[in-house]
């Protein structure tokens, strides 16, 4: 028997214990995840890990057998993702950012979402009272696309009929309705969210311009004495499509703010920080056009009455406020 397997066999022997007794452990974290180990043992972990990386070591340098080289290389390569890896499942990931990193990034960007909110509301009320006056105003404001047919030169019964007459579209026709509206939606919120670096200067003016033509929208229907029906129809979707837009300006102007004002950092290191909080935004931002877009398509067209139009849209605001008030103040209370 040579020498180096004699080294081998007896460094084995000495050690073999201690890198059992990890590899048990490790193979209980990957089947079951680390909050199986009990507390003695979550003690055992790391200085186990530290002994292992140690007989590892020692065994390069010695030029011990290639088999129980490679055998430490991976029992050490497990312990440390046991040790420092993300423990996670998928569904906690994704529960751990609904409950806790979304509400947490928009409380702690409340006052960004309130000065979006006012933006938008600024040129909602500038294009109302515009086009109340004269109805010009509402081709300035409202394109073609936008406006679908609906323009001044339409008929009160045909904007009464547009506002009620969707039950008897079929699911085929909802669906893609709904799939437009998110795709459109979304791309919005997307530019007011990515050209935010530009000192928020264009997102300012895509949020404002929102509120152009959603004033200008219902001063039309209003001046038909239709005011309650537009805004009932827009209710039920609208207070979770125009929040979620306005979270999108908002996580904009946090770019905006991270170029301009990166206090102690450098602004490319404090554009980083900023973006990570603010893409957590945009990324709730579009989960909400989809309920958006689901609301709209669905919700809207078969729900006609005027009263449970503004109850489902007034929960929905409920909802969201209570969602990211209260959760989102208790989570960044903890840290």
């Amino acid at each position: 028997m040579s020498d180096s397997i004699l080294k081998s066999s007896q460094f084995r022997k000495e050690r073999e214990g201690s890198w059992k007794e990890l590899q048990h452990l490790v193979e209980v974290i990957e089947k079951k995840g680390i909050k199986a180990l009990s507390a003695e043992e979550l003690t055992r972990l790391p200085n186990l890990y530290r002994f292992t990386l140690s007989s590892l070591s020692v065994a390069r340098g010695v030029s011990l057998d290639r088999n129980l080289l490679e055998y430490l290389e991976l029992l050490s390569t497990r312990a440390y993702f046991c040790i420092y890896g993300v423990h996670n499942t998928f569904g906690g990931t994704v529960f751990k950012f609904l409950l806790e990193e979304l509400p947490a990034a928009v409380w702690d960007a409340r006052w960004r979402v309130l000065l979006t909110t006012l933006i938008m509301l600024v040129g909602a009320l500038i294009a109302y009272y515009l086009t109340i006056g004269n109805e010009e105003w509402y081709y300035t404001m409202v394109g073609d696309g936008m406006a679908s047919g609906r323009t001044p030169a339409s008929a009160t019964e045909d904007l009464r009929k547009g506002l009620y007459d969707g039950g008897d579209i079929d699911a085929e026709d909802l669906n893609y309705f709904a799939s437009g509206l998110f795709s459109h939606n979304s791309s919005v919120g997307m530019f007011s969210f990515a050209l935010g670096f530009a000192l928020g200067v264009p997102t300012f003016i895509l949020i404002f311009y929102n509120g152009l033509i959603l004033g200008s929208f219902v001063a039309l229907y209003a001046s038909r004495g239709l005011g309650v029906d537009i805004a009932a129809w827009l209710s039920i979707h609208g207070t979770t499509e125009l929040f979620a837009i306005i979270l999108c300006g908002a996580a904009g102007l946090g770019l905006a703010k991270g170029v301009i004002s990166p206090g102690r950092k450098s602004r490319l290191s404090n554009l980083a920080s900023e973006g990570k909080k603010a893409g957590r935004i945009v990324i709730g931002a579009v989960l909400m056009l989809l309920v958006a877009a689901l609301l709209e398509s669905f919700g809207r067209e078969w729900i006609t009455d005027i009263t449970a139009r503004f109850t489902i849209g007034g929960l929905m605001l409920v909802l969201w406020l209570g969602y990211f008030g209260y959760l989102g103040r208790k989570r960044c209370q903890r840290h």
